[in-house]
C-alpha cells in the first residue's frame, strides 16, 4: 500500500552563516559511489552560544557527530541512563525523540548514515545500541578511531569531506554484509511510509515473523514494526510541511484518526503536533533544523525556560 508523500523539502542542502560569523553550516552529498549509504555530510560552526535545546524526533537515520570542539549532550527524556554526552557522538535509530543540548563552542561534521550502513561500518549490531548516543571508537576501532583529529586538521570543509568519501568507502567495502531480505523489508518500509503489514514482509522473505524481527533488529536497530511507526510519522511530518492540516496529513499516513495521531505523537516525541509545529515557526531562519534531505527531523526549544519534554 503507498501514500501520498511529498517529494523532499526543498533547500535541504545549504551554506550559510549568521551575523558576525558565529553560526556556519556546509552541507554536502556524499560521493557518488556512497549515496546509497551516506545520506549526506554537515559541517557546523556555532560560536559560544546560551545553552540551546533541539528536539530531535524519530526519522530512521543513523547520524555520527565527529566534533573538535566543545562536547555536545543528548538527553533521553524518556529512558535517562541512555543519555551520554562528548564531543564525538554516534547516534542510534530511535522510536522516541531525544534532546540536544548544548552550550560554548562546537565545530564538527556529522556523517548521515542508513542503518544498513552504519551496521556495516561499525561492525556491531545496532541492536546493542539503537535508542543511544557513544563515543563512536567505543564501538570499534575502524574506521572512526583519530578521525575526528584527522578532520580538525584539514584546512577548509571540502577537503574534510573528500576524507570522509575516502574512510567510509573503504570501510563499507571491509565491513559485515547485510542481508538482503532485511534490505528489502527496509526498503519496502522505506516505500510505503511504513504501510505495510509485517506479515506480509515475512511471507515474502520466506522467514518467519520471528526470525525476520530478530535479524532487521540486529541489522537495523528497530523491530520491523519501530521502523515502520517512525516512518509514518516522516510522512505525517512532511506532508504538515507542505501545507496540510494535521487532520489531512495524519490520514494520509495511515492513522485511524486525529485522536489516534495526537496520541502517538505525543508518545514518540513527547510533545503534540501544535507545540511541536510553533517550536519549529518560531526559530531563527539561521537555526536549521532539518539534518536529512526530505525529512523532518528537529526543532529548536525556543524558550530559556523550556525543559525536555517527558513521558
Amino acid at each position: 500500500m503507498s501514500t501520498h508523500v511529498p517529494e523532499p523539502l526543498p533547500g535541504a542542502w545549504h551554506r550559510g552563516s549568521a551575523a558576525g560569523g558565529s553560526h556556519e553550516l556546509v552541507a554536502r552529498p556524499a560521493g557518488v559511489g556512497l549515496r546509497d549509504h551516506v545520506l549526506g555530510y554537515r559541517g557546523f560552526r556555532f560560536g559560544a552560544i546560551r545553552v540551546r535545546h533541539r528536539l530531535m524526533v524519530p526519522d530512521g537515520v543513523v547520524k555520527v557527530m565527529l566534533g573538535f570542539g566543545d562536547p555536545l549532550r543528548v538527553v533521553d527524556p524518556f529512558h535517562p541512563a541512555r543519555s551520554g554526552g562528548a564531543a564525538s557522538l554516534a547516534n542510534g535509530v530511535r522510536t522516541t525523540a531525544a534532546i540536544g543540548e548544548h552550550t560554548g563552542l562546537i565545530c564538527g561534521v556529522t556523517v548521515l548514515l542508513t542503518p544498513l550502513a552504519a551496521y556495516r561500518l561499525f561492525g556491531v549490531p545496532l541492536s546493542e545500541w539503537a535508542h543511544m548516543s557513544v563515543c563512536p571508537s567505543d564501538l570499534c576501532r575502524a574506521p572512526w578511531a583519530g578521525l575526528p583529529t584527522r578532520l580538525a586538521a584539514m584546512p577548509d570543509w571540502e577537503s574534510r569531506f573528500a576524507l570522509l568519501d575516502e574512510v567510509l568507502q573503504a570501510g563499507l567495502q571491509a565491513g559485515p554484509a547485510c542481508s538482503p531480505e532485511v534490505a528489502w523489508a527496509w526498503q519496502v518500509l522505506k516505500r510505503t511510509a511504513g504501510r505495510t503489514r509485517i506479515a506480509a514482509l515475512a511471507t515474502e522473505t520466506g522467514w518467519s515473523r520471528r526470525h525476520l524481527e530478530r535479524r532487521f533488529r540486529r541489522q537495523t536497530g528497530l523491530p520491523p514494526k519501530g521502523a515502520a511507526q517512525v516512518m509514518r510519522l516522516q510522512a505525517a511530518l512532511r506532508l504538515k510541511e507542505a501545507g496540510n492540516s494535521w487532520a489531512d496529513a495524519a490520514a494520509q499516513a495511515g492513522y485511524h484518526d486525529q485522536p489516534h495521531f495526537d496520541r502517538t505523537f505525543k508518545a514518540m516525541t513527547g510533545c503534540t503536533p501544535s507545540h511541536f509545529r510553533a517550536h519549529r515557526t518560531a526559530a531563527s531562519p539561521y537555526d536549521a533544523q532539518d539534518f536529512v534531505p526530505g525529512q523532518v527531523t528537529s526543532a529548536i526549544l525556543r524558550n530559556a525556560g523550556t525543559r525536555p519534554p517527558a513521558a
